[in-house]
């Protein structure tokens, strides 16, 4: 929900108030008797209605036109029904105008004059995501309509009902279920538009920002947010390799804007900033980790340099561990400490330790291990990654986790989350084998990665956070990896119940973590 002038609100405005204001001089006969006997609830839910959806289509710049996407659908449904109101309009001014010709529907809207703005402005709501529109334009339709249907059933009668049992049945569904979709669009709507609320007060002495920061020839999506800018700065780098979640980081990022200012990246190759670059590589041709490693520094000087720190705080989750663990050992002048979630230190290792432990729970259990020794023998003759995702796949079913991943709600009711990134995320439930050949030598990159021989030694501080029930990067290597490495400092937290995902699983046991860490 953006302040800013709407010049699509004040279109729409200028369309439902001229046929009025000609209306007044051109009232259907016999219209003054009725309008006594309006009901004064209705009226008042008019009334309020009128002023609310008038001042909120002004005052937010979310109705504007944006980039082509298929929110666009939204606007272009509610323009058309703008366009019908005028037809309306038309229709009515060159009729007899009688109370018959004013109540008349059009393509079996009833009411239409009353309907059609009320539908155009409730989906302009949709299309701005902007439940203040869309909860106005309800209180609207309520009275608006509510007053006219009264007016033509009193001037034309009540329309006659004949239709069968099962067909008014069908009318029922078919009224239910749009309606059932529509309230669930708002209450998401709704959650977002709370959520970014909740932002404004990076507003006054912070930083809440989404931009296309150019990197090393290509423009990179970032995201920062934070209460004040003089606090330290953590660059969290997401895992995959290619699997962004910037959007949704504010699930736990809520929770440390006020100590510290929350830096996320789609890294090159993938989510906004691979749609972004699409055009002038299309193969991700220049995605490599040498070359992520030069992106990862190339954002982290523009981070001391916008926000006047001497060093950044490195936190990676996953595969962001590989990257983050390598760049502060390039780089400790600039690495103020190196924060660990979900440490990755041999996947080769770690996803045969994980299948024998699935294999004998299985055995144990009685069950029919059949397909997951033919998944694992398939994928040692051709260790391809997806035949390693089978394997996984299979894995899995023995060692759930206490706690749910919730990053899917998350990303539903995002402040942030736009089209790009659902366009990502179909891309990743696509075609597995394109998908991990869109960043195949960053994928090769991670399968041969072996964190115990690239070094153990750290010169900035170190701290790991891990969930008990990750078995995706086994709370077992990663202990074993932490006793062996030294560092001016360093500590392991482990949050009970979460998998690999534990930012997102309890997200204020994370932020008291990384809290922690920095005390």
């Amino acid at each position: 929900m953006r302040f800013g002038f709407s010049y699509v609100g004040l279109i729409y405005l200028v369309m439902l108030f001229v046929p009025n204001i000609i209306w007044t001089k051109h009232q259907p006969k016999d219209y003054d008797k009725y309008v006594g006997k309006e009901n004064k609830l209705l009226l008042t839910l008019e009334r309020i209605g009128e002023v609310l959806v008038s001042g909120i289509a002004i005052v937010f710049s979310d109705f504007n036109l944006r980039n082509c996407h298929l929110w666009l659908l939204w606007l272009g449904v509610s323009f058309a029904l703008m366009v019908l109101y005028e037809v309306f309009w038309v229709r009515y001014f060159r009729s007899e105008k009688e109370m018959s010709d004013f109540y008349s529907s059009i393509l079996k809207i009833p009411v239409a004059g009353a309907t059609l703005p009320v539908a155009a402005f409730f989906l302009l709501g949709f299309y701005g995501e902007n439940i203040l529109m869309i909860v106005s334009s309800v209180i609207l339709g309520i009275g608006h309509i509510g007053i006219h249907l009264a007016h033509r059933n009193e001037a034309c009668g009540k329309p006659e009902k004949k239709s069968f049992i099962v067909v008014r049945i069908l009318k029922g569904i078919a009224v239910f279920v749009p309606v059932t979709v529509f309230a669930g669009i708002s209450a998401v709507i709704a959650l977002r538009n709370v959520n970014y609320v909740k932002h404004y007060p990076n507003l006054l002495g912070g930083v809440d920002e989404a931009l296309y920061l150019p990197i090393n020839g290509q423009e990179q999506f970032i995201l920062m947010t934070g209460r004040d800018t003089a606090n330290p700065v953590i660059l969290y780098l997401h895992g995959g390799p290619s699997s962004p979640d910037s959007t949704v980081t504010f699930g736990f990022a809520d929770r440390l804007t006020d100590r510290y200012t929350f830096v996320c990246w789609d890294q090159r190759g993938c989510g906004r900033t691979y749609f972004r670059n699409h055009d002038k590589d299309p193969d991700n041709a220049t995605a490599t980790f040498e070359q992520a490693l030069a992106d990862v520094d190339a954002i982290v000087d523009y981070l001391r340099d916008r926000f006047g720190q001497k060093k950044v705080i490195i936190m990676g989750h996953s595969y962001g561990t590989i990257l983050g663990s390598s760049y502060v050992k390039a780089h400790p002048e600039k690495a103020a400490a190196y924060i660990s979630v979900a440490q990755v230190v041999s996947l080769e290792r770690s996803d045969f330790y994980s299948y024998q432990d699935a294999l004998a729970k299985a055995k144990a259990a009685g069950d029919d291990v059949s397909v997951m020794e033919a998944a694992y023998r398939k994928y040692l003759s051709d260790p391809n990654l997806v035949n390693l995702m089978a394997v996984r796949s299979e894995v899995s079913k023995y060692h759930p986790s206490a706690v749910d991943d919730n990053s899917v709600w998350y990303a539903l009711t995002s402040p942030y989350y736009g089209m790009d990134d659902f366009r990502w995320f179909l891309i990743q439930l696509g075609d597995m084998g394109k998908y991990f050949d869109m960043n195949k030598p960053l994928f090769d990159y991670t399968k041969a990665f072996d964190a115990e021989q690239t070094g153990t030694d750290y010169a900035v501080p170190v701290y790991f956070i891990s969930g008990s029930d990750d078995w995706i990067c086994p709370v077992d290597s990663v202990k074993d990896y932490y006793n062996s490495i030294t560092a001016p400092s360093k500590d392991l937290a482990l949050i009970e119940g979460c998998g690999h995902n534990v930012q997102y699983s309890l997200p204020e046991d994370f932020a008291k973590a990384v809290r922690i860490s920095e005390e």
